[in-house]
């Protein structure tokens, strides 16, 4: 069996996953970065984007975070997500059409800071759309 690094996933509601795998890769701040057994330790912000889970050569799950922290010690990752969707739960057309309403509510809006919030919904439904691809 090769080596291991136990990923545990917390958003601010719970404990998403916690298991051990071979290989993650996350959407770190400068770039994404593969983690697996034996990494320096590290601690880095995350930009939205998707975590890839790997099991040999075959990549076992995608999970979308918008944004968070992750630390590496120890062959220990922990993942702190403001939000972690499975891309596998996610449904094209319902995307498309938040999206569509979102731009909307940009188009309607009738100050600054209801149209940034609505910009800023737009923004991560659109991310959410990017990670199905």
């Amino acid at each position: 069996m090769a080596d291991m690094v136990t990923l545990d996933l917390v958003s601010p509601e719970k404990l998403l996953l916690s298991d051990a795998y071979e290989m993650v890769v996350v959407p770190g701040a400068e770039g994404d970065f593969a983690v697996m057994a034996g990494h320096t330790p590290i601690t880095s912000t995350l930009r939205p984007g998707v975590i890839a889970i790997f099991e040999g050569d075959a990549e076992k799950d995608r999970i979308f975070v918008n944004g968070g922290f992750v630390q590496v010690a120890d062959d220990k990752m922990t993942v702190l997500a403001e939000e972690a969707i499975h891309v596998a739960d996610l449904d094209l057309s319902d995307l498309k059409q938040r999206i569509q309403d979102a731009s909307e509510d940009i188009e309607d809006a009738k100050d600054d800071e209801t149209r940034r919030k609505a910009q800023e919904n737009k923004d991560h439904l659109e991310q959410l759309l990017e990670a199905l691809a």
